[in-house]
């Protein structure tokens, strides 16, 4: 056994050439830049997330990998995209509204311009006072003005040393509970207070998320179903919500399912919070407003699949390369932006490491394979599929001979902040290991490994199968408060520095797994756990990074 396999040391000439290309001839922000900038927004099933999937694939051929394509993981159901998007205030004044329209949901069939109603619905009997009045109205319900100003925190942050010390000192017990970097983190000190105030609202708050569709006055005691049919049996021209974010961000959101079998929908339009609160001042006190709107959107059926991107370079050891090394993140965004931060920064950062590896001529012992998942915004659905048709039955652990042969999966998607450690997903034998491969980048701020969980992305997939799977430990920057599903998630928040250390970083990671006489400990197989629902059928999980 070689010195390098017994202490895991990595190799310090094969960690400076990965570093200096990493760290000197990076192109991932060009990689990011034509994921986001050319492609557009990526939606699942969209046009923009199969112009992002081609360019990958092509991209992968050009710097020599194998097997590179599109792989199909299953039904998926609707495609959907905005074609076109108008909305202003007309009366009392002229003012442009800055609004996104939900998705999965209609537009407006040409031009319209109406009066906006104050539709207060608290219980069904309620509905009676508006039949046959909104027909090609514009509605608008009672939503929480939000809170502008913080003076408490800031949006951005990175995380201190005290809290990197609170991870890498967990317990697990404490790493147990998971939970999304920022959303809800999974032990103390692990989410800065300007994130858990996002998450938690304090920047939306619950009525404010939710547009009042089911905040007081909009509907709270009326059945979802009942309500949007009555608005589409009324023929209702557009349903205004108040998204939630402030300054102007809209959080964007979905208005109906994905699934082909979904019931139709009225038009519906998620407006900036100081706009939506504008208008709802203005009709709660009796000034007629009245708004023009043009909206049109297209839904695509005659593919209802969905697909991932694959492509590997070979392993060339007799004796280990059928045995796997994966990385991957999911392509997918929302559509209100071109999804910089949410997720082409982590698909920018995988593919820069097939490239760094390739450029310098590094032939593993093990198969390396990329896959660039989709619908992970909708639940996992990309990288569940994946697992179902490759690895096995999570329903019943029910494994298939592949998943044996996977040493260890890599996921990025956290935004554009740098790496900092990694959650070892409660594999304790795996710790000392990942402590000698982050060493020769302490300088670069990636020391920390702790036993926590860390949960909604898609290295949960592999993760339920037995396979081991682990996020990347990265700084939080304005990831919830301000890009994650808004408007404000474009290339432009991506930061250059950062994405050159994770690239860098991960592509270590990978070298070191490949090369290793080992696989990575894994831990006892996991129980089997009840499906989550059929992949068209799945609703939205609005949570997901």
């Amino acid at each position: 056994m070689s010195a390098f396999a017994q202490n895991d040391t990595p190799d310090p000439a094969m960690t400076a050439r990965i570093r200096d290309e990493g760290m000197n001839h990076s192109q991932v922000m060009d990689i990011a830049f034509h994921l986001t900038d050319v492609s557009g927004p990526r939606l699942s099933g969209s046009p923009g997330l199969k112009r992002a999937q081609d360019w990958a694939v092509n991209q992968l051929k050009t710097w020599g990998m194998v097997n590179a394509k599109r792989e199909a993981w299953g039904k998926f159901g609707k495609g959907w995209e905005i074609q076109k998007n108008y909305v202003a205030m007309t009366v009392p004044y002229y003012h442009a509204l800055i609004g996104i329209p939900k998705a999965w949901t209609p537009g407006t069939n040409g031009p319209i311009k109406a009066e906006v109603v104050y539709f207060k619905v608290d219980t069904i009997t309620d509905l009676a006072k508006y039949k046959g009045k909104l027909k090609g109205k514009i509605i608008i319900t009672d939503a929480a003005p939000l809170k502008e100003q913080n003076f408490a925190t800031p949006e951005a942050s990175r995380f201190t040393d005290a809290q990197l010390d609170t991870m890498a000192h967990a317990t697990a017990a404490q790493g147990l509970a998971g939970g999304a970097p920022g959303l809800t983190g999974p032990i103390p000190g692990h989410m800065p207070a300007a994130g858990a105030a996002a998450a938690a609202g304090a920047r939306g708050g619950a009525g404010g998320a939710r547009g009042g569709r089911g905040g007081f006055g909009g509907g709270r005691g009326v059945n979802p179903a009942t309500l949007a049919q009555f608005e589409l049996d009324e023929g209702v021209g557009l349903i205004l919500t108040q998204a939630r974010g402030t300054d102007g961000t809209v959080f964007t959101t979905n208005g109906a399912s994905h699934a082909d079998t979904a019931h139709m929908v009225s038009p519906s339009l998620e407006t900036s919070s100081e706009d939506y609160q504008r208008i709802l001042r203005l009709v709660k006190s009796g000034v007629p407003v009245t708004l023009e709107a043009d909206i049109k959107t297209e839904f695509f059926t005659k593919d209802l699949d969905g697909y991932d991107v694959v492509g590997e370079i070979p392993g060339t050891d007799p004796n280990l390369k059928d045995q796997l090394v994966m990385i991957g993140g999911h392509l997918d965004s929302w559509h209100g932006a071109t999804g910089g931060t949410d997720n082409a920064a982590g698909s920018a950062v995988m593919l820069e490491a097939m490239r760094i590896l390739s450029r310098i001529g590094f032939h593993p012992r093990r198969t390396i394979r990329i896959a660039l998942w989709s619908a992970e915004e909708e639940g996992e659905l990309g990288s569940r599929g994946y697992v179902a048709n490759h690895f096995g039955d999570i329903s019943t652990m029910t494994l298939k001979p592949e998943q044996s042969k996977v040493s260890a999966y890599y996921n990025i998607d956290n935004g554009t902040g740098k790496i900092r450690g990694i959650f070892l997903q409660q594999n304790a034998a795996a710790g000392p290991i990942f402590q000698q491969w982050l060493a020769p980048f302490k300088d670069l701020g990636a020391t920390t490994v702790t036993i926590a969980n860390t949960a909604s992305t898609d290295h949960a997939a592999l993760d339920a199968i037995g396979i081991p799977g682990f996020q990347f430990i990265q700084d939080p920057m304005d990831y919830i408060a301000r890009t994650h599903h808004s408007n404000q998630d474009t290339y432009d928040k991506i930061v250059p520095d950062d994405m050159k250390q994770m690239a860098t970083i991960v592509a270590s990671f990978v070298y070191n797994t490949a090369q290793r006489d080992e696989m990575i400990p894994r831990k006892p197989l996991p129980a089997p756990r009840a499906a989550r629902g059929g992949a068209a059928g799945t609703p939205p999980a609005r949570g997901n990074n």
